[in-house]
């Protein structure tokens, strides 16, 4: 079993920045993926950026260009630098992780919460 912990989370004012944290209990090399949700109240869970093995890394629409994700290897860290975030940015923060096939499994975090006032 694979556990994810985010931490970072806070209440910030519209443009400033918040930096997530998610610490997977095994090596992230061996992962083909980890990301990061977020699940709004009243809204459907959404992909805010991902990282592959390779270091290729994909965002949503709605975060592209204020929104950096990074790995840490040696720390089996993942990270979501978050700039000029705005109250629509309002969301608890999920981390997941996905093993290679055949497995294939997926694993999440419990969430850290990020609170954009207007």
């Amino acid at each position: 079993q694979v556990q994810l912990v985010e931490s970072g989370g806070c209440l910030v004012q519209a443009g400033g920045s918040l930096r997530l944290s998610c610490v997977v209990s095994r090596s992230i090399t061996s992962m083909r993926a980890v990301g990061w949700y977020r699940q709004a109240p009243g809204k459907q869970r959404e992909l805010v950026a991902r990282i592959y093995r390779n270091n290729i890394t994909t965002y949503s629409d709605s975060v592209k260009g204020r929104f950096t994700i990074s790995s840490d290897g040696a720390k089996n860290t993942v990270s979501l630098q978050m700039n000029s975030l705005k109250a629509d940015d309002t969301a608890v923060y999920l981390c997941n992780a996905e093993e290679w096939p055949p497995s294939s499994s997926v694993y999440w975090g419990q969430g850290t919460q990020g609170t954009v006032s207007p």
